[in-house]
């Protein structure tokens, strides 16, 4: 048998892959909170509570009106943001001109409404959500087997991650939207609707944690308690990357999944804690991120 640093191929793509899907969600949800932080200024602690609703959505479109995967895809992140866009023009927009820690409690106080209302009609014990029938099965690749679905996973992460990117940086309205965070006044003054722009990227960053939450529903099962699990590592990952870098969050979070995935080969005892003490090292090295701007 193939061995790598003593360690059989298998065991180690094995878990390369499981790095790279956990990289996934980390990407993802990572670029979602650096959305909002970045042109809002908001640190989302309602995040993790927001990709809990994406796979309940998600579940629940199945399970009451049998809709299939593929529209609950589709469907779910748009009633999260349509949800989210409700909080910020109602509530969240009255805390943009105080001081961050306003925001941060009204965030932390929504997803613990929101995790303890599912927690109250579906318990605290997860669900299964099946996979589509098209994603089932496994790819032989030779050195190891490939489950389709997950190979979907990251395909489609990148996909979201990449189309991000580009709306953000390379297009008109990501313009508007970097521009309305710098200067309301002055942009407002030539006609741009500031407070659409800043309801709509709120309603982005929630969109893309539903997303992560409906892509995550096949791989771990669907509970109450799957947001609150993953928000804290989501937050470490933005620091490393850089409070606010879009590209920073991207490559940031499938970094850290893989080194997370090669820490359980070689020294399992530390897989849980490898991305806080990368955290750590980095604030260290450079306090403002990877990717960051210092102030």
């Amino acid at each position: 048998m193939t061995t790598i640093f003593g360690v059989p191929i298998q065991a180690l793509m094995g878990q390369l892959l499981i790095g790279l899907i956990n990289g996934s969600f980390y990407a993802l949800l990572s670029l979602g909170l650096a959305v909002i932080f970045g042109l809002l200024r908001v640190i989302n602690f309602a995040h993790g509570a927001q990709y809990m609703l994406g796979a309940f959505v998600a579940l629940l479109l199945l399970t009451k009106l049998g809709l299939n995967y593929w529209f609950a895809l589709l469907l779910a992140p748009l009633i999260v943001a349509a949800f989210a866009a409700i909080i910020e023009k109602t509530m969240l927009s009255r805390l943009y001109k105080l001081d961050h820690l306003y925001g941060l409690l009204y965030t932390f106080g929504l997803a613990l409404v929101i995790e303890g209302t599912f927690r109250y009609f579906f318990g605290a014990s997860g669900q299964p959500y099946p996979a589509p029938p098209q994603l089932t099965g496994a790819v032989n690749l030779g050195f190891m087997f490939l489950p389709i679905y997950r190979g979907w996973v990251i395909v489609a992460s990148l996909i979201a991650c990449i189309a991000t990117w580009v709306l953000i940086e390379k297009t008109k309205l990501g313009a508007y939207l970097r521009a309305a965070t710098e200067n309301p006044v002055l942009v407002q003054s030539f006609g741009v609707n500031v407070p659409l722009l800043l309801t709509f990227t709120y309603a982005l960053g929630a969109g893309l944690a539903a997303l992560a939450g409906v892509l995550a529903a096949p791989v771990y099962q669907v509970s109450p308690l799957m947001g609150s699990n993953i928000i804290i590592i989501v937050f470490a990952v933005v620091v490393v990357g850089g409070m606010g870098s879009i590209l920073g969050a991207i490559v940031t979070g499938y970094m850290l999944g893989i080194a997370e995935g090669l820490t359980k080969v070689f020294y399992p005892e530390a897989s849980n804690m490898v991305i806080f003490v990368i955290m750590a090292i980095v604030l260290l090295l450079r306090p403002a991120g990877l990717f960051g701007k210092d102030a």
